[in-house]
This record gives C-alpha cells, sequence and structure tokens, in this order.
C-alpha cells in the first residue's frame, strides 16, 4: 500500500513539473522567431522590440488620460524632424497622424468625466470644416492632380487643422493650460536657440552633416551656416525662433511674479538670437507685425506710440543705413528690405510665371499641384516646376483666386475677432497671455507671406492651438460686478 501511494506521488509531481514547464514552448518558438526576423530584417527589428512594451504602456496611459496625447504632439512638433535626421528611413510624418487619431479615439473612448462636445459647436470649428471639405472638392479640379499629391498636401494645410483645434477645445479645459501651453513652447524653444548655438561653436553631428550637403544652396550662403538647429530647415527654426521671442517679451511685461518675468526675458533673448543665427529675413516681418498687433491690444496710448516708433526706426536702420553690417545675421535681415535684392527678384519673376500658367483657373490647378509634392507627384502640371516660396503664392496657386480669398479672409476674420476677445478680457494675467497667443499668430502669418511657415511643424501647431485657447478664454475671465438690490450689503453680485 505504502509502494503504491509513493507511486502515485511520485506519478503526480513528475507530471506536476512537466506541467509548470509547459509555458517554455511557446518561449522558445517565439525566441526562435524574433532571432529569425533580427537576423532578416536586423536591428531595425531588435530596436521594435525594445520599445513596444513602451509603446503599449503610452497607449494605455493616453486612453486614461488624452491630455497627455496633445501634450506630447506638441513636444513633438518640434522634435520630429530632429528624430528623421537621425533615424535613418523612419516616416516621422506619420507620427503626427498617430497621435492625433490616438488622442480622438483617448477623448471618444474616455470613461471618466464626459467631454463637452457642444463646446465645438462655435465659428472657428465650422471654419475649419468649411475649409476641409474646400480642399476634398479640390479632388475634382480639372487640371486633374496626382490623388497622392493631394493627400500629402492637405494635412497640413486642413486635416490638422480640423483635428488640432477642436482636440484642444476638448482637452485643455482650465484657464491653467494657457501658461500651460507657453510654458511648453518656450522652454522647447530655449533649448531650440542654445541647439542652434551649439552647432555654429561646437558643430554639426555626423547625420546633420549629411542632411545639410542635400541642403548646400539653402543652408551655406557665403560660407556660413544658416543654422537650423533640430528643426525642420533654417526658414522654420528662423520663424519659430522670431514669434517665440515675441510671446517671451511680451509675457516678461506682464503681471507676473519678478521671478517668471526674468526667465521669460532671459529666454526670449536667447530666443531672439536664435532667429538671428537662422538667417531668415522673412522672421523681421514676424518680429514686426506681431508687436504691431500687441502695441494694439495693450490700449495703452504711451505703448502704441513708442512701440510704433521704435519699429519705424528699426525698419529705418536696416533700410536707409549700414549699422551693424559686420554681422553676417544684420546683413542679410537688411538685404529683406531692398527691393533690388537678387532673391526678391527671383519671386517677382516666379510669380509671373505662376499667373502665366493659372491664367483662367479661378480653382487653381488643384492641392499638391506646386512645392515639393508637386514635383514628386504633379509633374505634368506646368506650376510643378515652379518655387511658390511663400504659403500665399502656394495656396493661390493651388486653390485659386477663390480659395485664396476665403482662406485670406478666414485669416483676417480670426485675427480681428481674437483681437475682438481680448480687448474685452478684464483678468489683467489672461490679458496678457492672449495678447501673446494673438501676436504669435500675426507673427507667423506675416513670415508665410515671405515662406512656407504656417503649413509646417512647429507653427501650425502653436497656431491652431492659441486660436482654440483664445475661443474659450471668455469664459476663463474674470465675471462682470453688476450692482443688485440694496438688501445685499455689498451692493454687488457676480454675473457668470
Amino acid at each position: 500500500m505504502e509502494a503504491l501511494q509513493k507511486e502515485k506521488n511520485l506519478f503526480y509531481e513528475s507530471g506536476n513539473k512537466y506541467t509548470k514547464h509547459l509555458w517554455l514552448v511557446p518561449g522558445i518558438l517565439m525566441a526562435v522567431l524574433f532571432g529569425w526576423l533580427i537576423a532578416g530584417k536586423g536591428v531595425f527589428v531588435a530596436g521594435m522590440l525594445v520599445v513596444l512594451p513602451f509603446i503599449i504602456a503610452f497607449l494605455i496611459v493616453v486612453f486614461l488620460n488624452p491630455r497627455v496625447g496633445l501634450v506630447s504632439f506638441i513636444i513633438y512638433s518640434f522634435i520630429a524632424s530632429y528624430i528623421g535626421r537621425h533615424v535613418a528611413g523612419l516616416q516621422v510624418g506619420l507620427g503626427f497622424d498617430g497621435l492625433l487619431v490616438l488622442t480622438w479615439l483617448g477623448v471618444i473612448f474616455y470613461r471618466g468625466t464626459k467631454y463637452r462636445f457642444r463646446h465645438l459647436n462655435n465659428d472657428l470649428c465650422w471654419l475649419a470644416l468649411a475649409w476641409f471639405i474646400l480642399t476634398v472638392l479640390e479632388i475634382g479640379n480639372p487640371a486633374r492632380p496626382n490623388i497622392v499629391g493631394w493627400l500629402q498636401e492637405m494635412r497640413n494645410l486642413a486635416l490638422y487643422w480640423i483635428l488640432i483645434t477642436p482636440l484642444t477645445m476638448l482637452v485643455f479645459r482650465k484657464k491653467t493650460d494657457i501658461r500651460f501651453f507657453l510654458d511648453i513652447i518656450i522652454i522647447i524653444s530655449f533649448i531650440g536657440a542654445l541647439y542652434g548655438i551649439k552647432q555654429v561653436q561646437i558643430g554639426l553631428d555626423a547625420a546633420e552633416k549629411v542632411w545639410l550637403n542635400d541642403h548646400l544652396i539653402t543652408h551655406w550662403l557665403f560660407g556660413k551656416l544658416r543654422v537650423f538647429s533640430f528643426y525642420v530647415e533654417a526658414g522654420q527654426f528662423g520663424a519659430s525662433q522670431a514669434s517665440i521671442a515675441i510671446i517671451s517679451f511680451i509675457l516678461a511685461t506682464g503681471p507676473h511674479s519678478t521671478t517668471r518675468k526674468i526667465c521669460y526675458a532671459i529666454a526670449g533673448i536667447f530666443i531672439f538670437y536664435g532667429m538671428l543665427l537662422s538667417g531668415t529675413r522673412g522672421a523681421l516681418g514676424g518680429i514686426i507685425g506681431g508687436g504691431f498687433v500687441y502695441v494694439v491690444l495693450s490700449k495703452q496710448i504711451k505703448i502704441i506710440i513708442i512701440g510704433g516708433l521704435i519699429g519705424l526706426g528699426f525698419i529705418g536702420i536696416l533700410k536707409f543705413t549700414k549699422i551693424g553690417n559686420g554681422n553676417d545675421q544684420i546683413k542679410r535681415m537688411r538685404s529683406g528690405t531692398d527691393v533690388n535684392d537678387p532673391s526678391f527678384q527671383l519671386r517677382m519673376i516666379n510669380q509671373r510665371k505662376l499667373s502665366d500658367a493659372l491664367g483662367s483657373q479661378p480653382l487653381g490647378t488643384g492641392v499638391g499641384t506646386i512645392g515639393a509634392w508637386g514635383q514628386k507627384y504633379n509633374k505634368h502640371i506646368r506650376t510643378a516646376g515652379i518655387a511658390p516660396d511663400s504659403l500665399y503664392v502656394k495656396i493661390w496657386v493651388m486653390y485659386g483666386i477663390v480659395g485664396f480669398i476665403f482662406w485670406f479672409g478666414t485669416m483676417l476674420y480670426i485675427l480681428g475677432k481674437s483681437g475682438g476677445i481680448i480687448w474685452n478680457t478684464r483678468d489683467p494675467v489672461l490679458r496678457n497671455q492672449l495678447c501673446a497667443l494673438s501676436a504669435v499668430f500675426a507673427a507667423i502669418l506675416l513670415c508665410s507671406y515671405g515662406n512656407e511657415v504656417m503649413n509646417a511643424v512647429p507653427s501650425l501647431t502653436i497656431v491652431y492651438i492659441s486660436w482654440a485657447l483664445i475661443w474659450m478664454s471668455p469664459r476663463w475671465d474674470t465675471p462682470i460686478q453688476k450692482p443688485i438690490e440694496n438688501d445685499n450689503p455689498t451692493g454687488f453680485h457676480y454675473n457668470d
């Protein structure tokens, strides 16, 4: 009997051992599979296996808190180009689409407090929808543009607007989110300026040198580097630095703590220097335009007069003197005020060519028929081989005079209504922050006249989020005090 019991125990224990280690079978099979993939596909698969747990964790976090997705998108807007230069073959553009779609899914399936979709019923969102519909209709343009070129171009021009602005209205729901957003873009821009200084003082790394070899014509002028930092190129770097410098200086004059004002001022100085290093002449228009909007919205006659005199004096120095010509950055910026500059004359020639090419086409030649995507996908269209040099010109060519009037009228409407909202804002801190947001839009809009700025990151991210924050700001403003009946000893009550 005892022997039989031992045999049973032995059989049971032996079977249990085998049962416990059955997990080794799929484990070994997976190891063999991953080893085969790594051997066949290289380190890319190995890298994906390393980051896969982090991707899964990020997905979970975004669904638990969609705000993380939008903040990640803002940061990614600044550093995507740097990642693309240093990771060969990586399609960083898809990261923008992925982050936005993921964040929208997080909002839609959020299990906590419901998001207030009724807040999206406003003119800003309806204008975004109208522009998107017009962009979709351009697929049927008589010039027969390639659908792939349309898809590539429409993302920055229309899709991101209709995704980012409403998403911001849903996710950034607190007054403190304005300061949070401003701090993020100032800190990253400050780091961008420092990295630009590093490129000048220390030099480019290996990946940046490879990139520069393909862009020598535009980024190596007269033996000097046009600094691009970790941005897509020098033009975008300069325009972004100019607009964020304006934000920093405006906030430095606001009713904030002394420590904050000092930090804003220091950041503004470094970021302004980063703008100079970029050699972007169009950034000058951004500085002037953004500053003008601020002095007007300040409601202070002294600031308006002093600001106007400083602006006119600055333009006069560049236009009529040779002061600072020993500095390459100032010398290049001065050329932006010269109508006889060869670069300016070439732009005028290109615009005359485009005017002839458009002929009697009030709807343009279609989205994606000029610029990089035009050269790649629409070589059969005459405008594809002509450089647009300007976002304004690009929209005019692709959408025709009808589309351009609608787009430019929309921009002026948003700028004007933003000014009206700010003009009626009572909270001094909020008012100062909104002035900064409106000024940065004006700066980027003006920079876009000389370069393609507002249809590229990070500028489009900054603009679309700024619009949403300005539109939402009245609900965060100081309530109006109204007198009531004498039975209230204070004599006032707050009307929400």
